[in-house]
């Protein structure tokens, strides 16, 4: 029965299996799909879009007023030379005093009395007005060694509007000198007959634009005038000298510029005897400047008329300055003048005689140098120039009793000169600066030797703020000789000099202040001119009152 039961379900079995297979061999083209039935439909929510209406700014019709007040900028033009000039002996420094109002008194061994006193008034913005006097007399060892001065000075300004400022000045110098340096010293003369007296009265009057116009032009007239004479034993020689200059400039955006100068200079000279001289120098300067953060070029001409001799001179300079401003290469080729002046003369040797006739000394310079700082506080600077000169005006002692010096002139020289400097500086506590120059002279016309010209000069300052109400400070000066002649024609070469001056300066209170000088002090006794004998050591000391705010 079993068997039975087996073989049914067996078959039973073997008989599905075969079915299937027939089934699915039969439809081999239809593929499986899978039907899918919902109500459920996805939509996407709409974007929200932010709306950003363009909306025009209203109208401004108000016109910005834009007021600027840059100050006046006064560019130098580094390695402008210098007047080549008989150099009389300095006054030894005694600095003014800066205060508001201010009077200093002192005495000494050889100067008796010494006043100086200043006063400014004003609001400092528009108008401003200061007085300066000083008067001294001194009196050294030797006979009739000793001199006056009286100076007074008034000067102002005024600005007449938002661009433009009215500045003047007016002055008068009576300096007197007596001539003790004669030889022999046996000869005998009276004090009127060795006294020279010189007076000046001198001013000028300027008119400005404190800022460029809209055309970019900037200028800048001024009116001098002096009236000078010299005065020794009932003779009397005067002179006028006017000075016009009118300097303009024109810029074309931040690089380049345009300069054109005028300048007439009348002298009108009149000689103890003999017929008035006039001596008028004409010049203009047109130039093109170029000027960025590392070169400037200032490229120009200047033609002169020296009394009506006409005369072209270059006007040529250049400097390249490196990035961080700390060193710089300067060039030019320059020409200029040296008026030729009793005025100028005198200052120059105040022991000379009224000179017969005036020369313009004219200078035609070629130079290279280079200056730079360091950031510690060291400045240095080197030049080394080369120059053709005409008519220099030089000083010989007169061939009777050497007590004057004539002026005389060198038709032509050539000069090469070479010039440095060394400073540190520290802020205003501390500052100490010295130069030397040297000079040679070589194709001297007409002359034998460059009389009264230094050849080798050294100098040096120092400034130091010892304490804050105590200041200290020194002035060295050293040359070698200059050439002199002889009462019998002959070449002779002149002292060297080393003076060596002192001062302090000590604040007792807000009002007093007490000073204290010291010149020559190692009593060195040398000529600046020959036959005339400098002071030895001398000592000047007194109070400072103060009269201001500060």
């Amino acid at each position: 029965m079993k068997s039975k039961r087996y073989f049914r379900y067996s078959f039973g079995l073997i008989f599905f299996i075969g079915t299937c297979g027939i089934t699915q061999a039969q439809d081999t083209s239809k593929r499986k799909t899978i039907d899918i039935t919902s109500t459920y439909k996805p939509v996407l929510r709409d974007a929200v879009k932010l709306n950003f209406p363009a909306a025009l700014p209203k109208l401004d019709t108000t016109r910005p007023l834009l007021n600027y007040d840059i100050p006046r900028q006064q560019v130098r033009v580094p390695y402008q030379p210098g007047t080549l000039k008989p150099i009389a002996l300095e006054t030894d420094s005694m600095l003014a005093w800066k205060d508001n109002q201010y009077l200093k008194i002192g005495a000494g061994n050889y100067h008796l009395p010494y006043l100086q006193g200043a006063a400014s008034f004003g609001d400092g913005s528009r108008a401003f007005m200061s007085a300066y006097a000083e008067y001294y007399s001194s009196k050294g060892k030797l006979p009739f060694q000793k001199n006056n001065l009286g100076d007074f000075q008034l000067r102002g300004s005024y600005k007449v509007s938002d661009d433009h400022e009215l500045s003047g000045k007016l002055g008068f110098r009576g300096e007197d000198y007596f001539l003790y340096g004669y030889k022999p010293t046996t000869l005998e003369f009276s004090k009127s007959d060795l006294k020279q007296r010189f007076q000046t009265v001198d001013g000028y009057i300027g008119f400005r634009n404190t800022n460029p116009t809209e055309y970019g032009i900037s200028y800048s007239p001024t009116l001098t005038f002096d009236a000078f004479a010299g005065k020794n034993d009932g003779n009397k020689s005067t002179e006028n000298n006017f000075v016009f200059n009118l300097p303009l400039q024109k810029t074309f955006g931040k690089m380049f510029g345009f300069n054109l100068g005028f300048m007439a200079d009348l002298t009108r000279y009149k000689p103890e005897s003999g017929d008035d001289i006039k001596n008028n120098l004409i010049t203009i300067s047109p130039a093109l400047l170029l000027k960025t953060p590392n070169v400037y070029i200032h490229t120009g001409i200047l033609p002169s008329w020296d009394n009506k001799e006409f005369t072209m001179l270059p006007n040529i300079m250049a400097e390249l300055t490196t990035n961080d401003q700390r060193f710089s290469l300067q060039g030019g080729w320059i020409g200029y003048f040296n008026k030729g002046s009793y005025q100028r003369f005198a200052g120059i040797n105040p022991w000379i005689a009224a000179p017969d006739e005036l020369l313009n000394h004219r200078i035609r310079e070629a130079y290279v140098g280079f200056k730079g700082n360091l950031a510690s506080g060291f400045i240095f600077n080197a030049k080394a120039a080369y120059s053709e000169q005409k008519n220099v005006n030089l000083f010989v002692n007169d061939q009777v009793d050497g007590k004057t010096f004539l002026t005389v002139y060198s038709p032509s020289m050539e000069v090469l000169q070479f010039h440095g400097e060394l400073g540190y500086l520290r802020g205003e506590e501390f500052s100490f600066t010295t130069g030397l120059t040297y000079n040679n002279f070589t194709k001297i016309g007409g002359q034998t030797r460059a009389w009264g010209l230094i050849p080798l000069e050294v100098k040096a300052a120092l400034r130091w703020k010892v304490l804050k109400d105590l200041s200290f400070k020194a002035d060295l000066f050293a040359w070698d000789g200059p050439a002199y002649r002889t009462k019998e024609g002959n070449a002779r070469k002149g002292d060297k000099a080393f003076d060596l001056n002192a001062g302090l300066d000590f604040r007792v209170s807000k009002k007093l202040n007490l000073w204290l000088q010291t010149n020559n002090i190692f009593n060195n006794n040398y000529q600046r001119w020959n036959q005339y004998e400098v002071f030895g050591f001398n000592l000047l000391g007194g109070v400072i009152f103060r009269f201001g705010q500060n």
